[in-house]
């Protein structure tokens, strides 16, 4: 009997510990607070917006002004700035007055306030803006590359994104060039390979600026799952990574490959593709998102419901509007207001909430 009540206990516990490991931003009526798997209230709703939690802390602002909380709800940082981002790397960029700077998580000024704007660390830099240009500094605030800058984005694949002149390049962590602005538009490294505008058209470079693909297509998204969409004239098709037509040309709209399947607009209606331009589930549908967890999104009429991978119904259209499924769970849109299914289209948590964000996984 002793061991049995404690495995209940073990288990009991587990779950607890579960529903607070994942937290969710949802609004009642006007004010923003935070609940559990369970749909219950960890932090009661008080705030007038809020972010999630990175690195044990959320921002969040109350009587106009942005602090940062524990998982209990309680200030760390006491609501005084004029913005505030998320921890990153120990450091979080917040606002005072008209200035950016970086606290640690006691709230204690590390890189006072003295930038027009300040982006999140990432790599050991963070991009600043100062004089109408940027750059970026370390951890200690001193520039490792002096604003010089129109624009810049982050570092990927150890490059970044630069504008100068109108015109967009990739620079390394030194600030030097290394590949010449000479885009007009330059997005990030992935797996090697950017997407790049040149002369109105869209082609891919490798991490030199060498052409894989040259410019030649209206639009274009990144290589995913060994394909990419592209867009010649009006109508969208599907690449290999030589630049070769796998699916040719002929959707009016066309989204990424995830886990096998794409979705694709033809005439009105959306279906989805597998990668060799066949119809897995013929177009039938309004609307439709990814596929997540083998199970993807779907709008018949007004309402959305979900199916699996042979378009077989496995949550009927009913809601308003769905999200993504995660392993276990979806948020689903009824009557106006957010709540949560299983797998099987049951509610874990009624609808309750008239705004809400997906849980997420508290980090430290």
């Amino acid at each position: 009997m002793k061991k049995l009540t404690l495995i209940i206990a073990a288990v009991l516990l587990v779950n607890i510990c579960f529903a607070q490991d994942q937290l969710a931003r949802a609004r009642a009526d006007k004010e923003w607070g935070y609940i559990n798997t369970e749909g219950k209230w960890v932090i009661n709703p008080q705030f007038e917006h809020v972010n999630d939690f990175s690195q044990g802390l959320a921002s969040v602002e109350k009587g106009g002004e942005w602090g940062f909380i524990d998982k209990a709800g309680n200030f760390k940082i006491n609501p005084q700035f004029n913005d505030a981002r998320d921890f990153i790397n120990g450091l979080a960029a917040v606002k005072k007055e008209k200035e950016w700077g970086y606290v640690n998580a006691e709230g204690k000024w590390v890189i006072n306030p003295q930038f027009e704007n300040a982006l999140d660390f990432d790599s050991d830099l963070a991009a600043v803006k100062s004089g109408g240009e940027w750059g970026f500094i370390n951890a200690k605030g001193t520039y490792v590359i002096n604003p010089q800058f129109d624009k810049v984005t982050h570092f990927t694949e150890k490059l970044c994104p630069a504008l100068k002149e109108k015109k967009w390049g990739y620079i390394d962590n030194k600030g030097n060039w290394i590949i010449n602005p000479q885009f007009e538009k330059a997005e990030d490294f992935i797996s090697g390979m950017a997407r790049v505008r040149k002369g109105g058209e869209w082609g891919y470079i490798d991490a030199k600026g060498t052409y894989l693909i040259n410019p030649q297509f209206d639009d274009a998204n990144d290589f995913s799952e060994g394909l990419a969409a592209v867009k010649k004239g009006k109508e969208w098709g599907y690449i290999d990574a030589h630049g070769n037509y796998v699916v040719n040309p002929q959707f009016l709209k066309a989204h990424d490959f995830i886990g096998g399947l794409a979705g694709v607009m033809k005439g009105k209606e959306w279906g989805f593709i597998d990668g060799k331009g066949n119809y897995v589930i013929n177009p039938q549908f309004i609307d439709v998102e990814d596929f997540h967890n083998d199970k993807a999104a779907v709008r018949l009429g007004k309402e959305w419901g979900y199916v699996n991978k042979k378009g077989e119904y496995i949550v009927n259209p009913q809601f308003e509007k769905a999200r993504p499924f995660g392993k276990t769970r979806a948020m689903v849109k009824k009557g106006g207001e957010w709540g949560w299914i299983d797998n099987k289209g049951k509610y874990v948590i009624n609808p309750q909430f008239p705004n809400a964000y997906p849980f997420v996984k508290l980090t430290w």
